[in-house]
This record gives C-alpha cells, structure tokens and sequence, in this order.
C-alpha cells in the first residue's frame, strides 16, 4: 500500500495511542509512502509486540476513518527491528530516520509522541552503575 498524505496523518494518529496507551518512549518517526521508520526505546514488550501493536492499531484507525475497506492489507510483514545499544548509534539512526522524508522532498516532520533524545541509557539521572550502564561503559 502507498499511503497519502490523510493516510500519513491517520496513522500518525494511530500511532501517537499506541504510544501513550503502552507507555513507549519514541525518539523519532518517518512515515513514508510506502514504509515506516520508528525509533522506539527499550521497553518490557518485545520488539515483535511493538510492532503488532502499531500495525495493529494503524490498521484499525485507517479503516475506521475510511481510508481503507475491512479486508484491504496495509502492512506487508512482520516489520523489521535493529537493536542499537550505544548512544551514538541511536544518534545516527535518529538522523537517518529524519532524514528520509527530506530525501524525496516532504521535509521533516515533527510528530507529537516524539520526545528528544535524552542519551538514554547513559542519560543523567540514570543509574551508571546498573549492569546495562557499566556494559556500555566497558566497551
């Protein structure tokens, strides 16, 4: 499926319950024509839940607003993840995933349930001698 710009706005939409009902941390989102970027935080659901959840919701939403009949596909798998576990990676990714819009000309968007990047998990405030903390720090 090849999303319009009402589709973009639906599923953003979709998105932003997912967000707030689960409690997820989104460090950025692209959402193209034809696929999705998300930068999401670790969570206790696994990346496989997070991903149905948004399918699963942005689905609803689109039909529900009539952009879609009840049996038409939206998503066309199971979604991709990469893990990222240092600072600077998720700073790389960040800037990908924003930039993907400015590369076919739609410019950045700046959606509501994105919040800016903290450095998690080395962020101030956060434990540095927690085991995930003092992995990252030995490297």
């Amino acid at each position: 499926m090849t999303f319009e710009l009402s589709d973009v706005q639906i599923i953003a939409r979709a998105f932003a319950a997912v967000i707030q009902q689960m409690t997820y941390t989104c460090y950025t989102c692209a959402i193209m024509p034809d696929h999705i970027h998300l930068v999401i935080r670790k969570h206790k659901h696994t990346a496989e839940e997070m991903i149905r959840h948004f399918q699963r919701e942005s689905h609803l939403l689109l039909r529900e607003e009539g952009a879609i009949d009840l049996e038409h596909p939206v998503w066309g798998g199971t979604g991709w993840k990469v893990f990222l576990d240092e600072p600077s990676d998720i700073w790389r990714t960040i800037d990908y995933v924003r930039d993907n819009p400015v590369r076919i000309g739609q410019g950045i968007r700046d959606w509501s349930f994105v919040k800016p990047y903290d450095s998690w998990p080395l962020h101030e405030g956060h434990n540095p001698n927690s085991p995930y903390a003092r992995r990252l720090q030995g490297r």
